[in-house]
């Protein structure tokens, strides 16, 4: 896996939240060899020994329930181990979601900005926001129990913005988080183009002024393309992403990640690096 992601010209590679313990060994060898080296890792990599399939939010820091967080914060520890074992510094994060027993806003927030439709939005975003601020609370304070052990091993949470509307933070609340938990926390934004642009496709944010307000905080992108329908993973400049404006953010230091969907093919991964270099220089 990782020869062939060298033999297509990249010198360094992310570990995604679908790596199973088996190709540990193998990603080891890889890095020791110098074949390629690991810019940053996707918690929970590697996944629990039980989990065959690529699962972010299989625990959520936002739960209310004893066991689930406990084990949140085994497989996020475990996750900074192997970071700090392959000489990353960055660790992706998702960080949990609003839970609704009834009448969840979802479906009203995925629906398109519509003439009609604009007050049933702003209800539902402020039924979301209410409900978020327990949510948000548990969040920091799951952090909070793995914040020692990220310092000591030199690894930084990249705090990712998601494309689901229930996703926490949400949008309009990441500069509060981040206040909140303080500078010297060892977390930092992490922002996904592709994720902000399905945002901006409903309404939810404005790419361009979260990335404004978020600037201070960069530490690294996911890099990818939206469809006109709203398929992302996308070869970058064949879609909706303002890859001009992207640049405007972009510094020497911050990590950058082609984040493309496994069905695009092997040109088509090519094409998308081309079109990166040229346009972000």
């Amino acid at each position: 896996m990782l020869v062939e992601i060298r033999e297509l010209g990249f010198e360094q590679a992310e570990l995604s939240h679908g790596i199973r313990a088996s190709l540990v060994p193998g990603i080891i060898k890889a890095v020791d060899e110098g074949i390629v080296s690991i810019s940053s890792l996707h918690n929970f990599c590697p996944l629990p020994s039980a989990v065959q399939h690529a699962a972010p939010n299989l625990f959520q820091p936002s739960t209310k329930k004893r066991a689930e967080r406990t084990s949140w914060e085994h497989y996020t520890r475990q996750t900074v181990e192997f970071a700090a074992q392959l000489g990353a510094s960055c660790v992706i994060m998702h960080s949990g979601s609003v839970e609704f027993r009834f009448r969840s806003p979802e479906a009203i927030l995925e629906t398109l900005v519509e003439e009609g439709h604009l007050v049933e939005k702003t209800e539902a975003l402020l039924r979301l926001g209410k409900k978020s601020e327990r949510a948000i609370k548990r969040v920091i304070d799951a952090y909070s129990t793995v914040f020692e052990f990220a310092t000591e091993k030199g690894v930084t949470f990249c705090v990712e913005n998601r494309e689901g509307v229930l996703e926490l933070p949400l949008d309009s609340e990441f500069t509060e988080f981040f206040e909140t938990i303080g500078d010297q926390a060892p977390a930092a934004y992490w922002h996904d183009t592709g994720h902000a642009q399905i945002k901006e496709k409903l309404g939810l944010l404005e790419h361009e002024s979260h990335l404004e307000k978020m600037a201070n905080n960069l530490i690294g992108w996911h890099l990818h393309d939206v469809s006109a329908e709203g398929k992302d993973h996308q070869v970058p400049g064949t879609g909706t992403v303002d890859f001009s404006m992207i640049r405007r953010f972009i510094k020497p230091e911050h990590t950058l990640v082609v984040e493309l969907s496994p069905r695009l093919t092997k040109d088509e991964v090519l094409q998308s690096k081309e079109y990166l270099e040229a346009q972000l220089g």
